[in-house]
């Protein structure tokens, strides 16, 4: 392969990643992408790499990781798979916690709705009765 092959530009790398621009800047300044240095002519030219990097930050996300997290994982690397669990296993908690908690909230909005439907029109409304009771 040639250095054509090898090196893109920030728009290149976006586009072959699927994402803006911007979003490229976004994770260098979070110190997810190394900045390439500036030649004295022309654009900053990326290593290939940079697109598997980017494309590993977005799936990473939409499995809910936040970006520290994922600066955490990349800086692991593939070669230390028990603390890669331990971190994905710790997310998966944090996950099944957040699931009760809506679970919970469902069940809870469920209830002050069916009181709000069997309420009688001249009383103040059940839900909004809820929100001002300091109890919940």
């Amino acid at each position: 392969m040639n250095n054509q092959q090898t090196s893109l530009t920030i728009g290149d790398i976006a586009k072959a990643a699927a994402v803006g621009v911007e979003t490229i800047r976004y994770y260098q300044r979070k110190g997810l992408i190394a900045v390439p240095t500036k030649p004295l002519q022309g654009f900053r030219k990326y290593p290939q790499e940079v697109v598997n990097i980017v494309r590993f930050i977005k799936r990473a996300q939409k499995l809910g990781f936040s970006l520290s997290e994922i600066a955490e994982l990349l800086e692991l690397g593939s070669g230390h798979c028990n603390d890669v669990r331990a971190h994905a296993e710790k997310k998966r908690d944090t996950i099944e916690k957040q699931i009760r908690d809506l679970q919970a909230l469902h069940s809870t909005l469920n209830s002050l709705i069916d009181k709000c439907g069997a309420s009688n029109k001249n009383h103040p409304c059940p839900i909004v009765e809820s929100l001002l009771d300091e109890g919940i």
